[in-house]
C-alpha cells in the first residue's frame, strides 16, 4: 500500500497524462490513444507467425527479451493490407499487464485534448463498425478517432496469447 506521499506522486503523474493521446494514422484517418497505455514506439521487427491465430494478430516478436504479440490495426479494422515501410512503427501498448504491439502506418505525435472537446461516436452501426471507438476529439477542424484499447485487447483471443 503506497503511503500518502507516493500516492501524490503517482495521482500526480496520471494528472499529467489525463487527455494526452498518443495520434497515428492508418491510410487517411487519424486515431488517438491514450499515453498512459504507450510504453514505447519502435520501428517494425522480424515478426515470427503463430498459426491458428486471427489473420490481424501478425505474431510475435522479442523485444529485448519479452514476447509481445503483435496485431496489425489495418487488419483489425477490416481494412486493407499495406506493405510496411520505414514510416511503419508498432505502438507498444500495456493493458492489464499484458503488452501488445499495434501496427500502424505512421505515428504523428502527442496531443492533449480536452474532455469538453471529445464527444461519442456517432451511433451508425449498431455493435460494429465504432465498437473499438471510445470517443472523437475535435483538435481544430480536423478529428482523431480516439480508440478503447481495452476494447481493442480484450475483445477476444488477445489476452489468451
Amino acid at each position: 500500500m503506497p503511503n500518502s506521499n507516493e500516492q501524490l506522486l503517482i495521482d500526480n503523474r496520471e494528472d499529467t497524462q489525463k487527455g494526452r493521446f498518443l495520434t497515428f494514422t492508418l491510410g487517411s484517418e487519424a486515431y488517438g490513444i491514450e499515453i498512459k497505455y504507450v510504453t514505447e514506439i519502435i520501428g517494425v521487427q522480424e515478426i515470427t507467425e503463430v498459426p491458428e491465430l486471427p489473420g490481424y494478430i501478425r505474431g510475435i516478436i522479442n523485444l529485448r527479451g519479452k514476447i509481445i504479440p503483435v496485431m496489425d490495426v489495418r487488419l483489425r479494422f477490416g481494412k486493407e493490407f499495406k506493405e510496411y515501410n520505414d514510416r511503419t512503427c508498432v505502438i507498444v501498448i500495456d493493458i492489464q499487464d499484458i503488452s501488445v504491439g499495434l501496427i500502424v502506418d505512421n505515428v504523428s505525435e502527442v496531443i492533449s485534448i480536452q474532455e469538453q472537446d471529445i464527444v461519442a461516436p456517432p451511433d451508425l452501426n449498431k455493435g460494429s463498425g465504432n465498437k473499438y471507438i471510445k470517443g472523437i476529439g475535435k483538435v481544430g477542424s480536423k478529428v482523431k478517432l480516439l480508440l478503447d484499447c481495452k476494447k481493442l485487447l480484450t475483445d477476444d483471443e488477445i489476452l489468451s496469447l
